[in-house]
């Protein structure tokens, strides 16, 4: 992949359409500071407002967070290769879909309440931002493979303990 050193890599930087609303989950990663932080908080605001306004069954909610999660995978490849090819960079921070889709895997199991929702983004956050051992070893996957599965995997880091942490307390 070719580095622009001249410039910092922004979001204005790519063409491809789709490939920009994917990536940036629809203009999340735009925020500032932090669009990580943004492209979780939306992931976890989609959530609470699909089981807020329509009430599913514990089942459904999961279905549709599997759903959601399969899609943000399987769009967020490309989208992330596109965008980070068109940027000029490895891994943008304006990428955010890979935060969509570790944040929507910390939420499986989730009750739906605040204080679910808010430990699984921070324990999301955390996992994301110190990268433990092996997390970090993802980010030498090819574009946007390296670019997503780090994020899924400090995902399913904030799974198991938000779900220890359910055990016990």
């Amino acid at each position: 992949m070719s580095h622009n050193t001249n410039k910092k890599a922004t979001w204005r930087d790519v063409k491809t359409t789709w490939a920009f609303l994917v990536s940036t989950f629809f203009g999340a990663g735009c925020g500032k500071p932090g669009p990580g932080t943004w492209g979780s908080v939306a992931a976890m605001l989609l959530w609470a407002l699909y089981a807020y306004f329509a009430h599913p069954s514990a089942m459904a909610l999961l279905v549709a967070l599997a759903i959601g999660i399969v899609l943000s995978i399987v769009l967020g490849v490309p989208a992330s290769t596109i965008a980070a090819r068109e940027a000029g960079s490895e891994d943008p921070s304006f990428v955010v879909v890979d935060e969509v889709a570790g944040q929507w895997i910390a939420l499986l199991w989730c009750p739906f309440d605040w204080k679910h929702g808010l430990l699984a983004l921070f324990l999301f956050r955390l996992f994301d931002i110190t990268k433990p051992w092996p997390i970090r070893k993802f980010e030498e996957l090819p574009e946007g493979w390296g670019v997503i599965f780090d994020d899924v995997a400090a995902g399913l880091y904030a799974l198991a303990i938000g779900s220890l942490a359910r055990l016990w307390f």
